[in-house]
């Protein structure tokens, strides 16, 4: 389980350093791949915690800081898996998902304290995250799938070759698009940003953001779209 004192503790380093905090970044995760139905509850249990519980209870120790400055930009990474679906990789998904519901919904709560929240959607990059991705706990599960159990290590090889080609995706490609976001001005800063193969992402992003914003206006919440700037 995450470390609540862990995370207060580094956070008021930072403040004892630099007397506020003006970007949060949230880029920690873990990864799993396989049958759905051979996880345990357990680990799925595990990954949440780490990939949304983890989220929030980040941007819950730094919110306050930004609201009283009324000024600050929090950075979500997701996935493109928060949009389009990979069999096999249902509980990874499922917790992006999650991060995009939450990303939503925070920035349109603290638009109007100057705090914008923005979401990066990251392609399949060659990190640490694959290489320890949490495996199945069920075997005997994964068996009686038979061939269809096999296609998670097919899918695997494929993403470790593509991974090792000249022409690999370079994760520094995300830490760019970070940059980027941080260095546009407050209130221009795309809702979501792709980084690399979008998977049809971009273009669901396209198609669901006059629906997210006609519900606003629907709501009569439609102000909470636009950052108020200090």
């Amino acid at each position: 389980m995450i470390n609540e004192q862990s995370i207060e503790q580094a956070i008021q380093i930072v403040k004892d350093q630099a007397g506020h905090i003006d970007v949060l970044i949230n880029n920690a995760g873990i990864a799993s791949a396989g049958v759905t139905e051979a996880f345990s509850t357990e680990q799925m249990v595990a990954l949440f915690d780490v990939n949304v519980f983890g989220v929030h209870r980040v941007i819950r120790s730094v919110l306050p800081m930004m609201r009283e400055n009324k000024k600050g930009l929090i950075i979500n990474v997701g996935s493109i898996l928060g949009r389009v679906t990979f069999p096999f990789f249902g509980i990874y998904g499922a917790s992006k998902y999650a991060v995009e519901a939450l990303t939503d919904s925070l920035r349109y709560e603290v638009s109007q304290f100057g705090v914008d929240v923005a979401l990066i959607q990251p392609s399949a990059y060659p990190t640490d995250m694959y290489g320890s991705a949490q495996q199945p706990l069920n075997s005997d599960c994964v068996k009686n799938y038979g061939d269809v159990g096999e296609i998670p290590g097919a899918m695997f090889s494929s993403f470790m070759s593509m991974f090792e080609a000249a022409d690999a995706p370079k994760p520094h490609d995300i830490a760019e698009a970070i940059v980027e976001l941080i260095k546009t001005p407050d209130g221009q800063r795309p809702a979501r940003t792709v980084v690399g193969n979008s998977f049809g992402s971009e273009a669901i992003n396209a198609a669901v953001a006059p629906i997210q914003n006609a519900v606003m206006q629907t709501l009569g919440l439609g102000h909470l779209e636009a950052l108020k700037k200090s």
